[in-house]
């Protein structure tokens, strides 16, 4: 029998979190705009991620969004609206750590202060029917993104000076709860074995970005937040994935007002 030590995973291996990255989102958006021939233009301070879509695409529908013309990053548009009196920008679609954080760089480095993410997620440990909504206080670091930004551990933590804040925001309107989630980056790869040991460990939801922002706020001191929609079993019943009225999106901005109000 051999005592050799394992190989360290390419995943953990030479990521020197204290070095600065070679490549930024400064210099991303710096060629961007070049070849777009646009001027830099802030983003507002207050920004919303919603990686299903289905916020941006009820506020176009409603007539209630706008193109941020200067938004220059390849791959998304973000839409600019109005909430309760102050500008916010969105990003839909994009799904997942990997995506969520790229996008949430270059959303910081043109000016945003605050990030929430309002991601859906399918219930580990049920508390209640869906939908709800439960303000991700840590995430399990089951991807790839978080250890590129800080080094091996369990769980990816919310910024706790934001979530001292927050204490009774949510005393009426939709159903939130605080607790922790599973992230993954392989959402058809959760199986059985996989949910029980999740719920094990006092998991209530499965979603794919937040270890991912929590680690990447840390590292760079970014206020993010981010929020489970639970809004499925998974597929496991028949006439699952249903958010509610206009696929949620009046529940959602209520909870993310409550949070703006807070903490801006």
């Amino acid at each position: 029998m051999s005592d050799a030590t394992p190989p360290v995973p390419p995943i953990l291996s030479d990521k020197h979190h204290e070095s600065p990255s070679a490549f930024t989102p400064e210099s991303l958006l710096r060629e961007a705009r070049r070849q777009k021939g646009a001027g830099a233009v802030a983003v507002p301070k207050l920004c919303l991620l919603d990686p299903d879509g289905d916020i941006v695409r009820q506020l176009r529908a409603e007539d209630r969004a706008r193109r941020h013309q200067g938004w220059v990053c390849y791959h998304t548009e973000m839409w600019l609206f109005d909430l309760n009196g102050q500008e916010i920008g969105v990003v839909g679609c994009a799904v997942g750590a990997s995506f969520a954080v790229l996008v949430a760089e270059e959303i910081f480095a043109s000016g945003c202060e605050l990030l929430i993410s309002v991601t859906s997620s399918g219930q580990i440990t049920p508390q209640g029917a869906p939908p709800y909504f439960i303000l991700i206080d840590r995430a399990w670091r089951d991807e790839g993104t978080s250890y590129h930004y800080l080094p091996p551990s369990d769980w990816s933590a919310a910024p706790g000076h934001l979530l001292s804040r927050l204490g009774g925001a949510f005393t009426d309107g939709p159903s939130v709860m605080s607790g922790a989630t599973w992230t993954t980056d392989a959402p058809f790869r959760e199986t059985e074995t996989a949910i029980a040991a999740a719920r094990a460990r006092g998991i209530l939801a499965v979603e794919m970005e937040a270890a991912g922002l929590y680690a990447f706020a840390q590292a760079r001191q970014r206020a993010v937040i981010c929020l489970a929609h639970v809004t499925n079993q998974m597929g496991t019943i028949e006439g699952d994935f249903e958010k509610g009225e206009a696929n949620g999106t009046a529940d959602a901005l209520a909870v993310v007002s409550r949070i703006i109000a807070r903490l801006s």
